[in-house]
């Protein structure tokens, strides 16, 4: 257990930071609102009129949000596969060639759905 108490302790440090900065912030912080701020941001243009429940939001956006979490995803197992290579020897080779395919895979899917194309 003592192997854990620096990770505890940074793990409390990290939130107590951030529940003094959210509190901190609302007691500090001005409070002067007009229609301006309470508007969506939207880089000085007036918004468009939106329909009730937020519209329609084309299939694409969909795809290559999923397509960067399956990257993300790769990255996450590829990192303790590189740091602990020898220890794995030939299984771990085998599982990330495993894991690599399964991703080509989906990688060929999005790409020939047109996925990566923006129109």
């Amino acid at each position: 257990m003592e192997l854990y108490t620096p990770v505890l302790a940074l793990a409390l440090l990290a939130a107590g930071f951030a529940i003094f900065s959210v509190i901190m912030s609302s007691l500090v912080g001005p409070k002067r609102y007009n229609r301006a701020k309470l508007d969506s941001y939207e880089c000085g243009i007036e918004p468009t009129p939106q329909p009730v429940g937020g519209g329609r939001f084309p299939v694409k956006y969909y795809i290559t949000a999923m397509l960067f979490i399956v990257f993300d995803i790769e990255i996450i197992f590829l990192y303790p596969w590189a740091v602990h290579f020898d220890a794995m020897a030939f299984f771990g080779l085998i599982e990330m060639v495993l894991f690599i395919a399964t991703v080509f895979v989906a990688y060929a899917y999005v790409w020939r759905r047109g996925g990566l194309e923006w129109d």
